[in-house]
């Protein structure tokens, strides 16, 4: 008796969701640029109306963003939080997050790894140590996250890298009006390049100005609230703890930073600590060396290599 060849099922289509797909895949693949409707119609071949409402859509649902200065649409923060999701059944996502939790529960404090997502900084994975006493905290990170990419937020995911890296971030206009001290800047690169971590210091009424500027745009503040805000932000570098400032002998420090390494020698990810206490120089130097150990246990597991000047 012959055999019958089974029937192939048919393949079902969906056009609209195949546009929406066209979008997101061009604007993935480019992640520095910033489309006008006009022109991401034109090279994607929709019509206005239906790019339009692709774009309005994937806005609402926080996939894409849009400048309300000059219309332009780029990538959203929805897409690190699904991205890092995704992340999970990779080799980043499991690596990172084994290391977190291990130096959560060395310090008894928060951690985290955030990097440079287009044009944003991303929270991608948060640790708790079991430990850590519950209490509300002014700047508590959250994943999906995401802040601006512009001075004077944003210097440590540059700190470690090439020089002409931290001269690009330091020419992109600021998110807020401050006057930059390059001397003093000059000073922190050059120390925490040595040590590899980075200590840092804010008042509470600063960690939660920084948390507020979450999802900002520089463009969505009116000019006279970027200027009185302005006029509360410190310089870039300016909220560092150098070696020579332990005076007093305690020092009240909110956040440690030290960077994870690609194959290339570029930062791809900060790994941070949030002690939200005091620490003398001693305690603070432990915490640093504890910090650079997990991201250069990140950086080896992940096939990275030493930074690159």
């Amino acid at each position: 008796m012959a055999r019958s060849t089974p029937r192939a099922t048919p393949v079902r289509r969906s056009p609209p969701t195949r546009r929406v797909v066209q979008v997101l895949d061009h604007l993935v693949a480019h992640p520095h640029t910033r489309y006008g409707l006009s022109q991401l119609s034109r090279e994607l071949e929709l019509s206005k109306p239906t790019c339009l409402g692709i774009l309005t859509d994937l806005v609402d649902a926080g996939y894409l963003m849009r400048d309300p200065t000059d219309a332009t649409y780029g990538l959203g923060p929805a897409l690190v939080v699904a991205g890092r999701a995704a992340q999970q059944g990779f080799a980043a996502g499991p690596v990172a997050h084994r290391h977190l939790a291990a130096l959560a529960g060395e310090l008894g404090c928060t951690c985290t790894a955030s990097a440079v997502v287009g044009d944003r900084i991303a929270v991608l994975d948060v640790a708790e140590a079991a430990t850590v006493e519950v209490r509300p905290s002014a700047g508590a990170a959250r994943v999906g996250e995401v802040y601006p990419f512009a001075p004077p937020v944003g210097l440590m995911y540059v700190l470690w890298d090439t020089d002409e890296r931290l001269r690009r971030w330091l020419s992109r206009e600021p998110t807020l009006p401050v006057d930059l001290d390059h001397d003093r800047l000059r000073r922190v690169v050059d120390e925490c390049r040595t040590s590899g971590y980075l200590v840092e210091a804010l008042t509470r009424g600063g960690r939660r100005l920084y948390a507020l500027m979450a999802g900002v745009v520089a463009h969505d503040l009116a000019p006279e609230m970027r200027e009185v805000l302005g006029e509360l932000v410190s310089s870039p570098g300016d909220r560092v703890i150098l070696d020579d400032e332990w005076e007093p002998a305690v020092r009240p420090v909110n956040l440690l930073a030290a960077p994870v390494h690609d194959a290339d020698g570029h930062q791809c990810l900060v790994v941070t600590a949030h002690p939200e206490r005091e620490l003398d120089r001693a305690q603070a130097f432990d915490h640093g060396r504890a910090l650079v150990a997990t991201a250069e246990a990140i950086t080896a597991e992940l096939g990275g290599a030493g930074p690159t000047r």
